[in-house]
């Protein structure tokens, strides 16, 4: 099966420094891709690449088989873009905006007041069409800017970071219409700052770190290939340190998380020696307030391949 979007060896440098370093994906019809990475990893590089706005140094690019530079019209009307500023004009409405966008990629008439109908009830605006952009909240603004980007049904949809600083509510319309799109057969290419929307949106996930793809698969492939332990977090109400002192002896091979008033401590097996090591503490007399096994998750894989937070 032809991907609908292909990439491969992405290079590009800025002067002496090396943005992006190689980077090969690909996804598939109805498939989110998310690609995640701290601030400075090279993600935004690489998007602008992948859609044709930016010259590469290196590499190919192809649209549902068609290969693509920064020089192709054609092609890029597969692609709807939403960047993270936003690309819309304020003092006219939101319907206005999408007429626009529209004709400008030859939709007129019957067909484009349909889509323009379709789209912002697929974002959720449809009641606020007439409405100017300008009076719109910034949730709205951002559910707008990707209603733009759906107009003429791309076969790729290219959204970078699309819920910074939005109002739960509007965020939550974005991460719905995401969700019905790519069950609809829509290609997603994605990127957040939030791990719970990868965890929920993507199937399959690219880690960025230093312009490589350090690691790609689905969540289960990804923790299970990084190996990342079960957490036991232990809350302490008295003899922290000598809490400590027992759970180094206990688990020599444990890495210990030292915190205000708790001990992280990252294990195999962590649920079957819970009871033990609660029952080692307690009759040396240690006072345990909390007890909470925490297993491999996409944010600590994340942690442990870049060294970094996601937000970092």
């Amino acid at each position: 099966m032809t991907s609908v979007l292909t990439t491969k060896n992405l290079v590009k440098r800025y002067g002496d420094r090396l943005a992006v370093d190689g980077i090969s994906f690909e996804i598939q019809r109805g498939e989110c891709y998310g690609l995640l990475g701290p601030n400075g990893a090279g993600k935004t590089t690489t998007i602008s690449m992948a859609c044709g706005l930016l010259a590469r140094d290196n590499g190919e690019v192809y649209i549902n088989g068609i290969p693509l530079t920064h020089r192709s019209i054609e092609t890029k009307k597969y692609i709807g873009y939403v960047p993270q500023d936003l690309a819309l004009y304020p003092e006219i409405s939101v319907s206005d905006n999408l007429r626009f966008f529209g004709k400008l990629y030859g939709l007129v008439g019957e067909d484009l007041e349909k889509r323009v109908d379709q789209t912002l009830e697929i974002v959720g605006l449809k009641d606020r069409k007439k409405d100017k952009v300008a009076s719109f909240s910034g949730g709205m603004k951002r559910r707008a800017n990707i209603a733009a980007g759906l107009l003429h049904k791309p076969s790729l949809l290219v959204l970078d970071e699309p819920t910074v600083g939005v109002d739960p509510q509007s965020r939550n319309a974005i991460l719905e219409a995401v969700s019905v799109l790519g069950d609809e057969g829509m290609a997603i290419l994605y990127t957040t700052h939030y791990m719970e929307e990868a965890e929920r949106l993507c199937d399959r996930i690219g880690i960025v770190d230093l312009g490589k793809i350090v690691e790609e698969g689905t969540k289960e492939e990804l923790v299970e290939k990084v190996g990342t332990k079960d957490r036991i977090r232990i809350g302490i109400r008295n003899n922290y340190e000598l809490a400590v002192k027992i759970l180094k002896e206990k688990e020599p091979s444990a890495s210990l998380e030292l915190g205000n008033n708790f001990i992280g401590v990252s294990t195999e097996n962590a649920p079957s020696k819970l009871p033990d090591l609660a029952g080692i503490l307690v009759s040396n007399g240690v006072e345990i307030s909390s007890l909470v096994v925490v297993e491999p998750n996409l944010e600590a894989v994340f942690l442990k391949l870049t060294g970094k937070e996601l937000r970092d």
